[in-house]
């Protein structure tokens, strides 16, 4: 129990890093950003799956690639539904949805 806090106090710093780094992305407090985790964790196992699944065919045709995009797609998806989240477009969502996948691998490490 103690892990998954911890894992999703890490979570919630990665996006205020991501919103830091990347222009075109805005966490307004860090009770948002702990929202949003808990959005993106939930899109990532009810969504995403199916998304990837409908759209196997192009994601073989481009070797995977494609999948950047569906994160990218679902990033602006949780600023959509999460108040105080703001991503001005595509490209900062597709920029933003790369780091954090980048720092979501070492937050599986934990």
């Amino acid at each position: 129990m103690i892990m998954l806090l911890i894992k999703w106090a890490a979570l919630a710093l990665c996006i205020m890093f991501v919103s830091w780094v990347i222009p075109g992305i805005a966490i307004s407090s860090f009770t948002t950003a702990l929202i949003a985790a808990v959005v993106i964790a939930i899109v990532n196992v009810v969504i995403k799956p199916v998304l990837i699944l409908l759209t196997l065919p192009i994601n073989i045709l481009t070797l995977g690639v494609f999948i950047l995009v569906i994160n990218a797609l679902l990033f602006m998806f949780v600023a959509y539904l999460v108040p105080g989240v703001e991503i001005d477009g595509f490209w900062s969502a597709f920029l933003g949805a790369i780091v954090l996948s980048i720092l979501s691998i070492g937050i599986s490490w934990l």
